[in-house]
């Protein structure tokens, strides 16, 4: 489109009707109402255009020093053109002559005509002529043309917008109001504003002062050339001793300021994006250097302490199983609770991660492997079976040893009581005394024998229980089984050795009968009664004085209704003791009234009544210390029993506790409850809740502890052991601390993403009603259908189903057959906003290489802040591609690398 060109004072162009051969007069008179042949103004004029002119002409190596001069031979003029279009002019004559410099001086306004401007009343004539208002005229309308015609704000005129751009740009300034190109530029705070806004670190505009025009402008015109390549085109005391600056020289001065802080303006947007880019790679690689530190050192831990949990060897001595029970509580206590805790944030950790990823279009993060939170669940589970398989173990270890030692006891007693019986037994029966004895004392031999064998068949059963136990003690693995086997075999052998003996014995004393005829009929009745009831009682006291072990009031009440039935027998051997005594009576009297020789002595027994009467004695000793004994224990087993209804109070208020809570934090994780802050705040406040109530937790672990301690085994006053509310503790804090974070990633999510609460609303509401099982996830059918119902597009052909198939792939990129809601969140969002991508960082870093393929550290360092710099410097690879200067360094790839597969 050809525009007329027609200079008023406005410095902008319009249309001059229809040009006549006057018009030149014309031009004049219109110069002249308009002021434009004042002597100040165009002396501005002069300067400014002359500075415009050779910040151009200084690319090509040359400058002009008269502007009405330098150009009349056409020559400097058409290499301005070329210099400020970047194209290439007809060949320029090179002659002298005045028709060589007017077809110059043609060829330029030729070409200034093929760009859409139409001259009127500028001729070359006039420019050959040295002409100085025909000369301003048409550099300002090639100004006009290239410098300020091309700026556009808002579709406006090219002054308006580069006036409504300067009006933005100042806006914020005290004591600047920028209304026009002349008076609103005199005090020179317009020109420090538009260099501050751009670079605050050149001016420090808060100790600048309107008062002092002169400085403002001489400090805003020297800090341009100096740091924006800008050249001192108007003159600061011209500016403030004019009454009115001239518009054009101000409009072409703030054109320049214009295209050199756009320049910068385009390079500090650029460095911006690359620099969030980048700190979002920085935190990504943070948190993933965080993650492996974490993983790293919580499956080391799990390695170091599945081993031990797994070792369940013992010597068999209960004071070392008592050891290991204590390291075990010591390890519940102290050692596991702050590795669930690392366990909970590892996860959280792990999903914030991933979250910001999907964020940032960054491909998901895989861990190193066998780092995977897959992998610390299941190094997790198997710890906690090891746990568990240990506990299990160690207590029925500890029931089996102090079994072991009851039964090391009651053989050592009954081992004593039997080798004190024997005590001088196998002298007595290896003797041959029968055979010099007379007929009453060989009977009376006989008779003892006779009752010894009765005792000793009477002790047989004790023998063989003496066995049972060496045997039981044996196969139970005793630490010392070796020296009660052989004890055990030493008083067998000496068994075996009484039985032949004993024979022998009673051969001999048979054939000594046969000479010997008198026996003494009241000493035989005494041994044959007072033997058995002597066994009774030796059975008696081992019975009062033997160890046991119980576990229950059942088994304490079985062991006192047994020895109550025992007390109830003792009036019946009271009446056979008063027998056995009245026997013994008989004897002493006879052998007193008859003075028979040796009569007292009983030949059959070695029983005495004194021995009887002493053992007898004893035992009525014995029965009230059992009494106290078995009392003891009932009250031992009845403090156990308030131990088991005192846990198992607490443990049915706390699990009950526990199992509402999770439902709670369940019904909250599906995301219907108000909106996600109003989630958030409930799961705060249930965290909060959970960590008050952890007072009932350490106050049950205290109870347990010393159910523990009594060995109390079981509990018949509740279904909840203190391992499922351990369990149901963990899960809780793990649900509540997943829920959060999986809210706060949602919340960023929606902020990120520029979603409405209502359109999350929507997502969950469609999710939830699919997801029938309330399990989280969606299978494939499911999740078809729940995009269907957002009104998404899913044709239902071939076509279509590759389309679903793609989509799956994005939604579940490890092919387990399920989408999550976050991986369903991610894929809305997506859908309907944008995101940074690698084209964009590449575009952001080409403006700052100004163009090149290629970036040098110098330009990063300038231009980005040090340690963004130095992050860039130290991943970029060289430059590879051709035109590759020293240094160069490869942008594009470092980019999309950005976007691809971590290192970690």
């Amino acid at each position: 489109m050809m525009m007329d060109i027609y200079m008023n004072n406005n410095g902008g162009s319009m249309p001059v009707g229809q040009a006549n051969q006057d018009g030149y007069m014309e031009q004049e008179e219109e110069w002249e109402r308009e002021g434009l042949l004042d002597p100040a103004w165009e002396k501005q004029q002069r300067k400014t255009f002359t500075a415009w002119c050779n910040s151009h002409l200084s690319k090509a190596g040359t400058a002009i020093d008269n502007i009405e001069e330098d150009f009349r031979n056409g020559l400097k003029l058409m290499l301005l053109l070329e210099v400020i279009s970047g194209e290439t002019l007809p060949k320029p004559d090179r002659g002298k002559m005045r028709f060589h410099k007017i077809a110059n001086v043609n060829k330029a306004l030729d070409f200034i005509a093929s760009k859409g401007v139409k001259l009127v009343s500028i001729g070359a004539e006039e420019i050959v002529d040295g002409n100085t208002k025909m000369t301003l005229g048409l550099i300002w309308t090639i100004i006009l043309r290239f410098a300020i015609q091309d700026i556009s704000v808002e579709e406006m005129t090219a002054k308006e917008g580069l006036l409504l751009w300067c009006q933005r740009k100042t806006a914020p300034y005290r004591n600047v109001n920028v209304q026009n190109f002349h008076l609103s530029w005199k005090d020179g705070l317009a020109f420090c504003a538009l260099i501050h806004r751009h670079r605050p670190d050149l001016i420090d505009y808060s100790k600048l002062s309107k008062d002092n025009p002169l400085e403002n402008l001489n400090l805003a015109f020297d800090i341009a050339e100096k740091h924006l390549n800008i050249p001192r085109m108007l003159d600061a005391e011209d500016m403030v001793n004019v009454a009115k600056p001239d518009e054009r020289a101000v409009m072409t001065y703030v054109s320049c300021y214009y295209h050199a802080l756009q320049g910068a303006h385009k390079a500090e947007t650029a460095a911006n994006r690359i620099c969030k880019v980048l700190r979002v790679n920085q935190d990504n690689e943070r948190l993933m250097e965080e993650y492996e530190r974490l993983a790293s050192d919580l499956l080391d831990w799990i390695r170091r302490t599945t081993p031990w949990l797994e070792n369940k060897t013992t010597d068999n001595k209960l004071s070392t199983a008592q050891k290991k029970l204590e390291e075990f509580r010591a390890y519940r206590r102290v050692h596991k609770p702050p590795r669930v805790e690392q366990k909970g944030k590892l996860e959280t950790n792990f999903n914030t991660l991933q979250t910001k990823l999907r964020l940032s279009n960054r491909p998901a993060y895989m861990p190193s492997e066998g780092k995977t939170v897959r992998d610390i669940n299941n190094a997790w589970k198997g710890l906690e079976l090891a746990e568990k398989g240990f506990e299990e173990w160690l207590l029925s270890e500890m029931m089996r040893l102090e079994r072991l030692d009851h039964l090391a006891q009651k053989f050592k007693h009954k081992a004593d009581t039997h080798e004190g019986w024997t005590q001088g037994k196998e002298a007595l029966l290896q003797s041959q005394d029968f055979r010099n004895c007379r007929l009453y004392e060989v009977k009376a031999l006989k008779k003892k024998h006779e009752a010894f064998e009765s005792d000793l068949s009477a002790h047989q059963d004790r023998v063989e229980q003496i066995a049972a136990i060496a045997q039981e003690l044996y196969s139970l693995n005793y630490h010392d089984s070796a020296s009660v086997n052989a004890r055990c075999q030493r008083i067998c052998d000496q068994w075996d050795r009484f039985g032949s003996l004993t024979q022998k014995r009673r051969q001999g004393i048979e054939e000594a009968e046969r000479v010997m005829e008198k026996i003494d009929h009241l000493h035989l009745e005494f041994a044959k009664r007072a033997a058995p009831f002597n066994n009774w009682l030796d059975g008696a006291r081992e019975d009062l004085v033997d160890m046991f072990i119980v576990h229950t009031i059942e088994e304490i009440q079985g062991l006192i209704e047994a020895h109550e039935q025992f007390k109830r027998t003792l009036g019946e051997a009271d009446s056979e003791y008063g027998s056995i005594i009245k026997i013994a009576q008989e004897i002493q009297q006879m052998a007193t009234q008859y003075h028979v020789p040796g009569g007292i002595e009983n030949p059959y027994t070695v029983l005495v009544p004194a021995e009887i009467t002493n053992k007898w004695n004893e035992v009525k000793q014995l029965v009230p210390k059992r009494d106290q004994t078995l009392q003891d224990e009932l009250m031992r087993q009845q403090r156990n029993e308030g131990l088991r209804r005192k846990f198992a109070e607490k443990a049915n208020g706390v699990g009950p506790w526990i199992e509402r809570n999770i439902d709670s934090v369940a019904a909250i994780g599906m995301g219907m409850q108000g909106t996600l802050e109003d989630q958030l705040q409930k799961l705060r406040q249930y965290e909060e809740g959970v960590s008050m109530y952890k007072t009932h937790m350490d106050e049950l672990e205290k109870i347990h502890q010393e159910v523990q301690e009594n060995m109390i085994f079981e509990n018949r006053y509740t279904q909840y052991t203190m391992e499922t509310l351990r369990v149901g503790w963990e899960q809780l804090l793990t649900s509540i601390q997943r829920n959060i974070n999986e809210v706060e990633n949602q919340i960023l999510t929606r902020d990120s993403k520029g979603i409405t609460q209502e359109q999350l609303n929507e997502f969950r509401g469609s999710f939830n009603h699919f997801d029938k099982n309330r399990t989280g996830r969606l299978n494939p059918d499911e999740f078809k259908s729940c995009l269907v119902s957002l009104g998404y597009n899913i044709r239902n052909d071939r076509q279509g189903d590759n389309d679903f198939r793609r989509i799956i792939t994005l939604v579940d990129p490890n092919n387990t057959g399920f989408v999550s809601f976050d991986a369903f969140l991610d894929f809305m969002t997506r859908e309907s906003t944008d995101t940074d991508t690698a084209e964009q960082i590449i575009d952001s870093f080409r403006i700052l290489a100004n163009d090149k393929p290629y970036i040098t550290s110098d330009e990063l360092r300038k231009e980005l802040p040090p340690d963004q710099a130095e992050y860039c410097i130290g991943r970029m690879a060289p430059y590879k591609g051709p035109n590759a200067i020293p240094g160069a360094l490869d942008y594009y790839s470092f980019s999309t690398a950005l976007y691809g597969e971590s290192d970690l």
